[in-house]
């Protein structure tokens, strides 16, 4: 590959040669350190926030056969840029629900709309569906996401039936500028109510080596126990002390024709096949094999796309236009002048 302009380009000689070479030369040195990472299997085993107790023994392990459960409720966040005038920003927020029951999805709710307004200049909200933000400290589209998705969670653990599973998109660990007892509350409320709360991660940051561990599980499972079996392994639990929940983390495969493997966090105290095989029931979806397909069907409920933040904006900009704010100020304030330049 050329990293140099193509000759017919009226800019091709502001990158010269010597550029190109350097640029390709660097390309093979990180290809190199990168193979070594992907290749070499082996080394410390990490999470990027350095809050879990590591498990000595990563041997994949079989997974028994699904169990169904009475329900199970799924919850997914979505969020949005509206307007950005990069010293403020108008944004939206939103939790969706789906509850699959008797082999079908039985609900599909996606969730409030939330507007806010945040910028250095404006006061932030103070809670989010009941949920309180820090009283003073920055407050960002993802944490105002996080919180709608935690009062969420809330809400199903209070609605879903006992003996069922609530799942949570991501993990088990709020942003660190939530209160730290929230989800601790919220597994004790669980079980309280025979509900069992869990998360699962599509992209996760487990490392062995510097490497991606899940990617690593996957190949050694097919190794050792064949390319079409569920499995599971225990990767590790919350450290002494951490601030983190109670928490233990697996990886886990469940279906036999997924092609991928996915982080889930179980309740310390809970029994992790036992959870694993009644959330396996519910990831045999021919869409997403080895995914829990409410997970999927909340996650399209709760998306913020290009449509409806075009009619938040208009709507944002007719009530402006009724707070007697000039075209003129609107514009100058909000146009994206970067994509109106790559326009040029």
């Amino acid at each position: 590959m050329s990293f140099g302009r193509m000759a017919s380009h009226p800019a091709a000689m502001l990158l010269p040669v010597q550029g190109a070479e350097t640029a390709e030369a660097e390309v093979e040195a990180v290809a190199g350190r990168l193979a070594e990472l992907l290749l070499s299997g082996s080394g410390v085993v990490s999470d990027s926030r350095a809050e879990l107790e590591m498990e000595p023994d990563l041997t994949p392990r079989p997974l028994g056969a699904p169990r169904s459960v009475p329900e199970v409720w799924a919850v997914d966040g979505g969020q949005g840029l509206v307007a950005d005038a990069r010293c403020l920003e108008v944004v939206v927020t939103r939790a969706a629900v789906a509850c699959f029951r008797d082999g079908a999805i039985a609900l599909e709710e996606e969730g409030p709309l939330g507007v806010h307004l945040l910028g250095s200049g404006v006061r932030a909200p103070r809670s989010v569906a009941g949920v309180e933000l820090p009283p003073d400290g920055a407050v960002d589209l993802t944490l105002l996401r996080d919180a709608a998705e935690w009062a969420a969670v809330a809400s199903c653990v209070e609605r879903a039936v006992p003996g069922s599973l609530v799942v949570v998109d991501g993990d088990l660990v709020p942003d660190w500028r939530l209160p730290a007892a929230l989800v601790d509350d919220l597994l004790a409320r669980a079980t309280d109510r025979s509900v069992s709360l869990v998360a699962v991660t599509k992209h996760s940051s487990l490392a062995r080596g510097g490497a991606p561990l899940v990617g690593q599980l996957e190949i050694e499972a097919a190794q050792t126990l064949g390319a079409r079996f569920r499995w599971w392994v225990p990767v590790g639990r919350t450290r002494e002390g951490s601030r983190w929940p109670r928490l233990r983390v697996v990886v886990a495969r469940l279906d036999p024709d997924a092609r991928y493997a996915f982080r889930i966090d179980l309740p310390t105290e809970a029994d992790p096949e036992e959870l694993l095989s009644a959330l396996a029931a519910v990831s045999a979806d021919a869409a997403f094999p080895g995914y829990p397909y409410p997970l999927s069907v909340a996650d399209r409920l709760a998306a913020c796309p290009a449509w409806l933040r075009a009619e938040v904006g208009v709507a944002l900009d007719e009530a402006l236009e009724r707070a007697s704010v000039p075209a003129e100020v609107r514009d100058r304030a909000f146009a994206d002048r970067h994509r109106l330049m790559e326009r040029a």
